[in-house]
């Protein structure tokens, strides 16, 4: 059969990406605690086409995914990469992963176990033989009381849910639970599935007690992230969904 995509073309125009996009497919990643976690990803793959090239080999990037399904991982990607590059006859190659993952916590007084999801991404490059860059990119939610509402008040403060996405590129490996724990903290009080009226009385009380600004967390987060020496480049965006405003607080570090 004839292979359209094989002819050459002459308008003498480079595709910096192309690919496929939005494949939906189920992939096993590192848990910190169980080992291995099931998850469905979302899955962005791409290579350059140079100019001479009518198209690519769109197959061949779900034929390249399923030899590594069983175990897509930060130590994973860099062989992926690799192989799209030679299979697909590039110089470059490019995959965005973007999935939930799942960490079972307890709520804080009667011990209630649940489950919370965090959508995490990871991004890996390659535009060179040995050059790989890869990001790690984790959203958590998060609770914040705003500071300047509890000291105006003669009795209350509002309070709203949050988002904090994490961004790092790192030397060693690095869990997604670490990136979880290290914002959580930063918060007035972290998320959960399950909450009983002790409970709820507590995360009330602790988020109260513990007011931040949307700078504030940012900032908090990107202390902790400068003092680790594993980290070689960060950004942190924090945003408040208002609930006495109808827009979002925002606060973004990069460095």
């Amino acid at each position: 059969m004839i292979d359209i995509q094989n002819q050459p073309d002459f308008r003498k125009i480079p595709i910096n990406k192309v690919g496929i996009k939005g494949l939906k497919y189920p992939i096993k990643v590192l848990d910190k605690t169980m080992g291995l976690q099931s998850t469905i990803a979302q899955i962005n793959m791409y290579v350059d086409l140079p100019h001479h090239c009518k198209g690519t080999h769109m197959s061949r990037f779900v034929e390249i995914l399923h030899l590594f399904r069983t175990k897509v991982s930060l130590e994973s990607l860099t062989n992926i990469l690799e192989d799209m590059k030679k299979i697909l006859g590039a110089k470059s190659s490019h995959i965005e992963i973007t999935f939930p993952y799942f960490i079972e916590k307890q709520s804080p007084r009667t011990r209630s176990k649940g489950l919370m999801d965090y959508t995490c991404s990871i991004h890996g490059s390659s535009n060179g033989k040995t050059d790989t860059d890869i990001v790690l990119k984790v959203a958590v939610p998060i609770t914040s009381v705003c500071p300047c509402s509890k000291e105006i008040s003669e009795y209350g403060a509002h309070n709203q849910r949050g988002e904090v996405l994490v961004s790092t590129r790192f030397d060693k490996f690095i869990w997604i639970e670490e990136i979880v724990n290290l914002v959580e903290k930063a918060a007035s009080c972290d998320i959960f599935s399950v909450l009983k009226r002790e409970d709820e009385k507590f995360v009330t009380e602790k988020a109260y007690d513990n007011p931040k600004f949307v700078e504030d967390i940012a900032r908090d987060v990107a202390k902790q992230l400068m003092d680790d020496e594993n980290i070689t480049w960060f950004s942190v965006s924090a945003e408040n969904f208002e609930s006495i405003h109808n827009h979002s607080a925002y606060a973004y570090i990069e460095k």
